[in-house]
């Protein structure tokens, strides 16, 4: 893309974002890889090294052995331990300090939005947040930082409180999305007045059935990826570039425009 159309179009979406005063982000794995966190459907994606079928939450479930892998894989992976929060995410940060973002839904599981500084309680996480660990038994949510402190005496950690199985609290396959959190992120949706797509591909659902809703309700779409999507032609502008110079140009505008 020619600076000049990067420009002109970074400049529209600006002026939609000065337009609206309900603006719903949603994130995916297209956001984090700026970060140096791998993507898991690309080319050198992790379903490349992983076997998909070791991530369903029957096997996870039912397998000790299975447990035991995920959290050696836990403790020697680290790549969200090292991952900071990049342009993109600072940027969305930003749209929520101008008074602009009615919240983030996100396909990440990485708890970048909330390091960047936008608020947890506008953040709805579709496919859970790894930087926890749930209970399975007692629904206990723990950091997951205090259950890989202990893995030096224990190969599967289980609950302190009930002894129940502890699972990073990552939607796994077969596993049915947090209800509350897909709620409020249909109803978000449909009520917004922008709906911003950030690095995603939109081939994952339930998950990319959030921006049909949107224009379903007549909620202009706009759509900022590396790669086509299912949904470019319903975008009012697309625009083709990675997400942290797209998102720093964007709210630069914005801001200038707000102040002008």
């Amino acid at each position: 893309m020619k600076a000049e159309e990067f420009d002109y179009l970074a400049g529209e979406i600006a002026g939609m974002i000065v337009e609206a005063s309900k603006v719903v982000v949603f994130t995916g794995a297209g956001i984090s890889t700026e970060s140096g966190i791998p993507d898991f459907r690309g080319p050198d994606g992790l379903w490349t090294r992983l076997d998909p079928e070791d991530f369903t939450i029957q096997r996870f479930m039912s397998s000790r052995d299975v447990r035991k892998a995920h959290w050696q894989m836990f403790a020697q992976g680290g790549f969200l331990k090292k991952a900071e929060p990049n342009a993109a995410h600072h940027a969305v940060a930003e749209l929520e300090r101008l008074g602009k973002l009615d919240c983030i839904i996100t396909q990440n599981v990485d708890n970048l939005h909330q390091m960047a500084g936008n608020s947890p309680d506008r953040v709805f996480e579709l496919h859970g947040n790894l930087r926890w660990v749930r209970c399975m038994g007692c629904d206990r949510r723990i950091p997951t930082d205090e259950v890989l402190h202990r893995l030096d005496k224990e190969d599967v950690p289980d609950c302190e409180a009930c002894r129940g199985i502890l699972k990073p609290d990552g939607v796994f396959f077969g596993e049915a999305l947090p209800q509350h959190t897909l709620n409020e992120a249909i109803q978000r949706s449909r009520k917004c007045d922008l709906f911003i797509v950030i690095g995603s591909t939109l081939v994952v659902y339930p998950a990319a059935y959030m921006p049909m809703y949107a224009k379903e309700s007549g909620v202009q779409l706009v759509i900022i990826n590396l790669g086509s999507t299912p949904m470019d032609s319903h975008a009012t502008v697309r625009l083709e570039h990675k997400a942290g110079e797209a998102m720093s140009t964007i709210i630069e505008k914005v801001k200038s425009k707000m102040t002008s």
